[in-house]
């Protein structure tokens, strides 16, 4: 292929244009433009009898470019484009083949007909944006395979295999071998048919999938799937248009609302993670000819829970894994954990029982350090305890080759302090993994002075294979994710102190956006966990007498959580779900008598913002420490790693767009109430909000 964005080639009567946009063929202005002229050409042409519009490269269109969404509107370019494709006087085929989500499957819809690769996946994730389908979904769709199916693809966001999108008829064929070979062939077959075009804009939706129960439903699961939001609705009130007006009128009131929901802070905060997440492999501080070395094994030293998810992450990305532990005995239970866990996706149908065993033969255990000689990466997963941790790193230094990365897993202690027990600290890095951590995405890279570039950027790219977002962090207590969630924790717990239930602390929180209400997550996670971690770092806390003290309480009854079938909650054996406690509720309130606590009322106002307002505040804090390099990091690692709404966009994105002076006056506020031991407003916070600037001109002044 020539430098052009595409190609023209003319075989046996079939024009074929081929795209060749890398990565991804994303339909960015580029594309577009040259698809128009791709069109111009085949309209040059004489002995035309069909056109297959095909791609190059790993997928076929892969969608919109989401980088125009802040710009001009561009959807009159689509419709120009996608009319051109519609109506043309010759069959037209998609070559569908890779995953092809939005606008790149949109763009097949203005096609005639659509064959696809067994592998291949179509979708629409835009209600996950905040926005809704805007070239043409809403309205193409439900005319190609009933307003029900399009309902329920758009507003679901789910991705559908090709098998299935065969049965809703969103393709046409599933092709064996190259699909763009297959697509010409399938033009000829409908040329020597005499079939002509099928285009959509001459379809009606079929009544039968309209009914006025179908749309109810679709409103209902709307705004259950998307509680505080709205694209979900707005998705399907524009497919309701489909149903109403010809394509051309519905186009015009996709394309309104589309813009509409661009404007809503759900958009703005989506679509800021989107970019964020995508900006965390960028390295500001080092060179940028720094190059990462090969990652062919790995070790895992502790074969516990986290070592076991850690090793499952290798696994899965093809990297033979050793894994490490002090006995057989500890070994063999670690092992079988991790044997169970593939079981159990095994019989959920997310693995073939022929992938468990390819990935249970890339992980070993072992017993002896000297195994781990040949390993590029080791990972030190054991429980937090600092000389525990030298020890087994002077272990490491005895054995690993040089150049190898020496990892710790650390949730909070000081990663420096850890290298030093080596005489290779330039090796040493922090990489902290978030249980379970085969499911979680955040992946916290804790750099120290001594870590080189090499290491940084090694560590960094390993995130890619092993399917993580990582965060590049400085040494501080907690780091970013853990040292944010103590003053939000602090406060959950002292509500519970003050009169508060458990549910009428979560709830608020829960409503908000959360994924979890944090005292769920406590008994989640383990009560004794946060006692444990609170008991090991007193002297990084003020001297308060009721700090984190509604779980000390707990714990003195051995209430550890779901563990236990007692903490926060109560919970029924074998069963998750929570109950209220009167007793986990009386000890709290004993507790809190004895500590001399007032018992008040709380509204779910003054939750969400004694929640929220110190967490914020602590961001504030770590960005003006330069513990991260962007403040997108921080919201990387709470919409990533602590269940922090991704349409909220993060707690700095939140905070400026509810205004950093209604941050301040809340601070001030609780300060005045409480005092300013854990409420001093940061800095950073009194500086911007005083001064109006944003974040963004601060950092860009700090350079």
């Amino acid at each position: 292929m020539s430098n052009k964005i595409y190609d023209v080639n003319l075989q046996d009567g079939v024009a074929v244009i081929t795209v060749d946009a890398p990565p991804v063929n994303t339909i960015t202005a580029a594309v577009r433009s040259g698809l128009e002229a791709a069109l111009d050409e085949v309209e040059k042409l004489s002995g035309v009898k069909a056109i297959v519009l095909a791609c190059k490269g790993s997928t076929f269109f892969s969608g919109a470019d989401i980088g125009e969404f802040s710009g001009p509107p561009k959807e009159a370019e689509y419709r120009h484009l996608f009319a051109r494709l519609e109506n043309q006087n010759v069959p037209v085929v998609a070559a569908l083949f890779g995953t092809s989500l939005g606008g790149g499957y949109e763009i097949t819809l203005a096609c005639h007909y659509r064959i696809a690769n067994a592998r291949t996946r179509i979708g629409f994730p835009e209600v996950n944006l905040g926005i809704i389908p805007g070239a043409g979904g809403t309205q193409r769709l439900p005319r190609l395979i009933g307003a029900e199916k399009a309902l329920e693809m758009i507003v679901s966001t789910k991705m559908v295999d090709a098998k299935t999108a065969l049965e809703y008829g969103a393709i046409d064929r599933i092709a064996d071998g190259d699909v763009n070979a297959a697509a010409v062939e399938y033009a000829r077959e409908l040329v020597a048919a005499g079939k002509g075009p099928r285009r959509t804009s001459e379809m009606n939706v079929a009544p039968e999938t309209a009914t006025p129960e179908i749309f109810a439903a679709a409103e209902a699961t709307a705004k259950k799937l998307y509680p505080n939001r709205i694209a979900a609705q707005t998705a399907v009130k524009s497919i309701r248009t489909a149903t109403e007006k010809p394509l051309n009128e519905g186009l015009l009131v996709e394309e309104k609302l589309g813009n509409e929901s661009k404007l809503t802070p759900e958009s703005k905060g989506a679509i800021h993670v989107f970019f964020a997440e995508r900006a965390t492999r960028k390295v500001t501080d080092i060179p940028a000819d720094t190059k990462p070395r090969a990652i062919a094994k790995a070790g895992i030293v502790g074969a516990g829970t986290m070592g076991g998810g850690i090793a499952i992450c290798f696994a899965n990305a093809g990297i033979p894994v050793t894994v490490l532990d002090t006995s057989d005995e500890a070994l063999k239970r670690g092992l079988g954990v991790l044997e169970g866990t593939y079981d159990s996706m095994v019989k959920r149908g997310r693995l073939s029982p022929e992938d468990k065993a390819k990935r249970m033969g890339l992980i070993k255990g072992t017993t002896n350090y000297a195994d781990l000689s040949e390993a590029d990466v080791i990972i030190e997963a054991v429980f937090e305890n600092m000389e525990l941790k030298k020890k087994i790193f002077a272990e490491l230094d005895k054995v690993a080759k040089p150049g190898c990365v020496l990892a710790t897993n650390t949730s909070t202690l000081d990663v420096e302090k850890i290298g030093a027990a080596t005489k290779r600290p330039q090796d040493v890095i922090g990489l902290h993994f978030f249980s379970p951590a085969n499911v979680m995405p955040l992946l916290e890279i804790v750099r120290t002075p001594q870590s080189s570039a090499e290491t940084i950027r090694t560590s960094v790219e390993l995130a890619k294979p092993l399917k993580k977002t990582p965060v590049l962090v400085k040494i501080c207590y907690g780091f970013v994710g853990n040292r944010m969630m103590e003053p939000y924790g602090r406060e959950a717990e002292r509500m519970v102190m003050e009169g508060a239930t458990p549910r009428e602390v979560d709830t608020p929180m829960e409503k908000w956006g959360m994924a979890m209400g944090l005292l769920a997550v406590y008994d989640m996670a383990g009560v004794d966990i946060g006692i444990n971690v609170h008991k090991a770092n007193a002297d990084q806390y003020p001297i308060d007498p009721t700090y984190y003290q509604a779980e000390v309480a707990l714990g003195e009854h051995g209430r550890y959580g779901q563990k236990s079938g007692k903490g926060f909650y109560k919970y029924e054996k074998g069963d998750r779900k929570r109950y209220d406690d009167p007793e986990a509720i009386a000890i709290i309130r004993k507790r809190a008598s004895e500590l001399q606590i007032p018992q008040v009322p709380h509204t779910e106002e003054e939750v969400v913002e004694r929640c929220l307002y110190p967490l914020i505040n602590e961001g504030f804090k770590i960005l003006e420490e330069g513990i991260v390099m962007r403040a997108a990091d921080i919201d990387v690692v709470w919409t990533s790693g602590y269940g922090f709404p991704r349409w909220r966009g993060g707690p700095m994105h939140y905070a400026e767009a509810i205004g950093l002076k209604k941050v301040l006056d809340g601070m001030n506020k609780y300060k005045d109430r409480f005092g300013p031991m854990h409420w001093e407003p940061s800095k950073l916070l009194v500086e911007l909000a005083t001064s109006g600037k944003t974040i963004a001109q601060w950092e860009k002044a700090r350079g």
